[in-house]
Formats: structure tokens, sequence, C-alpha cells
């Protein structure tokens, strides 16, 4: 495993604007079924790609970028 730092990743956190979508999305909406998915997948040939990498800013954790392209 990589020891990169990445930006907070929390899908359930609330937001202030919007609510969570937990509270505007119904239970069986295709997006947590996506975010299922992503969650199962082996994001390790992604992950290695930031190994040692501490030039530029923070970046986002590639599970929530993959969640984001799908």
């Amino acid at each position: 495993m990589t020891t990169r730092t990445f930006r907070p990743y929390a899908p359930d956190e609330l937001w202030l604007l919007p609510p969570s979508p937990h509270e505007w999305l119904p239970e069986d909406h295709l997006a947590y079924f996506l975010s299922d998915l992503v969650d199962e997948l082996d994001l390790s040939p992604i992950l290695t790609t930031y190994g040692g990498v501490t030039r530029g800013t923070v970046p986002y954790h590639p599970a929530m970028r993959v969640k984001v392209r799908l």
C-alpha cells in the first residue's frame, strides 16, 4: 500500500448545502450500487502511481475520483 496522503474522503459526511445524498436519493438509486462496486475494486494499481510523490497539492482519493467518473 502507498504512504501517500489524500484529501479527506467521507462519502457519508453531511454537507452544509445541499443535504446528504441519503436524504434526497432513493435507497435503490444507481449511485449507491456504483459506490459499493467501486469499494470492492482493487485500486492498488492506481494507488501505486501516487507513491513517493510529495510535490503539488494533496490529491483526492482514487476511490472518490472513480465514483465521480462513473
